[in-house]
């Protein structure tokens, strides 16, 4: 028996130590099964989140679950309770309208707008606090297979020996501390298995997230996980660019930088939005779009900021740069402009049509004028709703792309987004569109 949900991830931790060295991330079942794989990230110093799965009740007795659907896969069903029923799956297609919507609540409650964790070429580890039937796990489990794990792990505390026996059809390897015979009810093996709420779930994941930030190294501020990082110089007809390029193992694309007027790739913004992106799995590209000499003219005159031609041609450099090099020359790549930034990235967008996606932060699309009609590229524009005048001029220029375009107001933000929460839900609207593109 264990004293508590911690109490029995510590266990459960004790017995994945075997894992410790596996690039794994935990992917805890909420609500129950996060305190548990609290226990078991901290154990493996791997990133925790969640994956959310809802069991489907069958009609008029909720109580009995005759399937489940997890976020990004489709429903499963248990055929032979539908069959002791008289049901068909098509009986359930009201009961799966409504937990997916659910399911929908949980995730953005959960993670806002950041998409799951990448597992892709990693080791996944399932968590929950114990298995009776297994339905929801097994419809995480092929949720998450989905995404391409080198190993997918099922990690319980306690399960029904049946029902352990066969989860081996669905995970690479199964890891449960306990398989008691007389196995009826999950709450039977804790002393103490209070209901976990949603608001400390939110709170746990918080806590782990911070407990990690200083893990791994960083560049120029800009925090990664188990990921390669450089300076690297590029050139750009007679320029040499400085740049800093992080590649996390496994990366599904690289996003190219193009910074706002008087700033450079120590943008602290864009650093920020950075370190979320590689938390994700992208690889990032910070560059100065101007040298040392430039910068100490432009810092005087301000007669380089606004060259929209000569900025994307620097950036139309590093995109060639980027294609050349061996750790990103396979990726897709995007771009990701700030302010004058964003102008730049699309004209050179319209230089280079297989970029595959442009996002703007509070950005200035009109500058790129008659380049707008040509771009290609889907272009996220997202800007603060306090700042009235670029919320404008946004609206013009998108009036005139005819790409795959989305405007975002993020409701009080002003143009460098410095309100609590502000930076945070770019970086998060980015991701999404990346992680949709690339």
């Amino acid at each position: 028996m264990f004293a508590d949900r911690r109490d029995a991830g510590r266990q459960l931790a004790a017995q994945l130590s075997h894992y410790a060295d596996a690039d794994a991330v935990v992917l805890a079942l909420p609500r129950g099964g996060v305190p548990v794989a609290v226990e078991v990230a901290a154990a493996l110093d791997a990133p925790l989140d969640v994956i959310v799965a809802r069991k489907l009740g069958a009609p008029g007795r909720p109580e009995l679950g005759v399937g489940a659907v997890a976020e990004g896969g489709d429903p499963i069903f248990d055929h032979d309770a539908l069959g002791l029923l008289g049901l068909d799956v098509a009986d359930l297609a009201d009961t799966v309208e409504a937990e997916r919507a659910e399911l929908d609540r949980r995730v953005h409650r959960y993670r806002g707008e950041r998409p799951l964790t990448a597992v892709r070429g990693r080791t996944a580890v399932l968590v929950d606090d114990g298995l009776a039937t297994g339905v929801t796990a097994r419809a995480a489990l092929r949720a998450l297979r989905g995404h391409g794990p080198d190993r997918l792990v099922l990690a319980v505390p306690v399960a029904a020996p049946r029902t352990a026996r066969r989860m081996a059809d669905e995970a690479d390897d199964v890891v449960v501390v306990a398989t008691p015979r007389g196995f009826a009810a999950l709450g039977q093996w804790y002393r103490d298995f209070a209901q976990t709420a949603d608001e400390e779930v939110q709170a746990l994941l918080a806590a782990s997230t911070d407990n990690r930030s200083g893990a791994g190294t960083t560049v120029g501020g800009a925090r990664r996980r188990d990921a390669h990082a450089r300076e690297v110089t590029i050139p750009a007809g007679h320029a040499q660019l400085a740049g800093d390029l992080t590649v996390p193992r496994g990366a599904r694309g690289v996003v190219v930088f193009a910074h706002g007027s008087g700033s450079s790739r120590h943008s602290p913004r864009n650093r920020q939005v950075a370190a979320t992106l590689q938390e994700a799995g992208l690889a990032t590209l910070l560059m100065d779009l101007l040298t040392t000499e430039e910068e100490q003219v432009d810092t005087t005159t301000g007669a380089l900021r606004f060259d929209i031609a000569l900025l994307a041609t620097r950036l139309v450099a590093a995109t060639d740069w980027v294609g050349g090099d061996t750790a990103t020359g396979s990726l897709p790549v995007g771009y990701f402009g700030a302010s004058t930034g964003a102008a730049c990235a699309l004209v050179a967008a319209v230089e280079r049509p297989d970029v595959a996606a442009v996002v703007s932060r509070g950005g200035r699309p009109d500058l790129a004028g008659a380049a707008l009609p040509r771009v290609a590229a889907p272009t996220l524009l997202v800007v603060g709703g306090a700042d009235t005048p670029v919320i404008q001029m946004n609206r013009d220029a998108m009036a005139r792309m005819t790409a795959g375009t989305r405007l975002e107001i993020v409701e009080g933000a002003t143009h460098l987004f410095p309100e609590p929460g502000a930076l945070e839900r770019v970086a998060g609207l980015a991701v999404g569109w990346f992680t949709h593109h690339l």
